[in-house]
């Protein structure tokens, strides 16, 4: 996760250095705000990470392990949803790169790409509901639970579809 932060950081150095340039619109203000949340729900994921593992830095936290995991888990289900809220908030640039490539003047392709979209966001929203993402989010459950019988890719597309409703709320760019 660090290589890919940091890999998108420098992917994004332009923006990085534009923060303190330009007029703030609602939408910069919002886009800057959840940013500045990823930054610190990760911070808050590697160094609690760090202190549950027991095995770098060890010497320096001998105690706090609990909290940890607390915290842990916390930036982790915050960092999922600020990531996804993030990626909403480029997915027009996104879907432009992506429809370059596609054949141009397709109303019906379009259409559908919407369609799927909708349908990936209502079964997102079922997912929630039913992998109990807001008990994990408001510190309800403090451990994480995985039921090995189930087959791991359901688990990921639950995931993935969860990401769905937080990207199509942002269309408009307020």
């Amino acid at each position: 996760m660090t290589a890919l932060f940091a890999a998108h950081h420098i992917l994004n150095r332009k923006w990085i250095s534009a923060v303190f340039h330009g007029k703030y619109t609602p939408f910069r203000i919002f886009q800057t705000v959840i940013t500045v949340l990823i930054c610190c729900t990760f911070i808050g994921s590697a160094v609690s990470g760090i202190i549950v593992s027991k095995h770098i830095f060890a010497s320096l936290f001998s105690g706090g392990a609990s909290v940890a995991r607390t915290v842990h888990m916390l930036c982790g289900y915050w960092n999922f949803v600020l990531m996804s809220l993030h990626l909403g908030l480029h997915w027009i640039a996104i879907t432009g790169m992506v429809s370059k490539k596609l054949p141009k003047n397709k109303l019906a392709l379009k259409w559908t790409a919407r369609a799927v979209a909708f349908l990936i966001a209502g079964y997102g929203v079922y997912a929630l509901i039913y992998r109990q993402v807001a008990d994990y989010l408001f510190g309800r459950t403090t451990f994480g639970f995985f039921d090995a019988s189930e087959p791991l890719i359901l688990f990921y597309l639950d995931y993935i579809a969860i990401m769905g409703p937080f990207r199509i709320c942002w269309p408009l760019h307020f």
